[in-house]
C-alpha cells in the first residue's frame, strides 16, 4: 500500500472526500515528523511507538574495499516499535 492507496482507503472508510483524507494523511505525517525532530516519542496505543534513537560514532569496514576502515559519525535515527495489538493481528 502506498500513500495514494492509504488516502483512498481512509476516504472510503470515513466517508469523506479524497481531498480531505489527503489532508488528514499529510497532517499525520507532518506532526509525527515534527515531534521526531524535537526528539519526542509518538505513542499510538494499540498500534505502536515512533521515536528517535541516538547512534554513537563508530568505525566500520568499507564494503567495496574490506581492508579499509571508515569512520561513521554519530547521528539520530527514527524507529518504529509495533504495539502488542498490532503484533497479535499480524500473526
Amino acid at each position: 500500500m502506498n500513500k495514494k492507496d492509504l488516502i483512498d482507503a481512509i476516504a472510503k472508510d470515513v466517508g469523506c472526500k479524497k481531498v480531505e483524507s489527503k489532508a488528514m494523511v499529510e497532517s499525520f505525517v507532518k506532526n509525527i515528523t515534527h515531534a521526531l525532530k524535537k526528539k519526542d516519542r509518538v505513542v499510538i496505543v494499540g498500534f505502536g511507538v515512533f521515536g528517535v534513537k541516538h547512534r554513537k560514532a563508530r568505525t566500520a569496514r568499507n564494503p567495496q574495499k574490506p581492508y579499509q576502515t571508515v569512520k561513521v559519525p554519530a547521528r539520530d535515527v527514527p524507529f518504529f516499535r509495533p504495539g502488542k495489538n498490532l503484533k497479535k493481528k499480524i500473526k
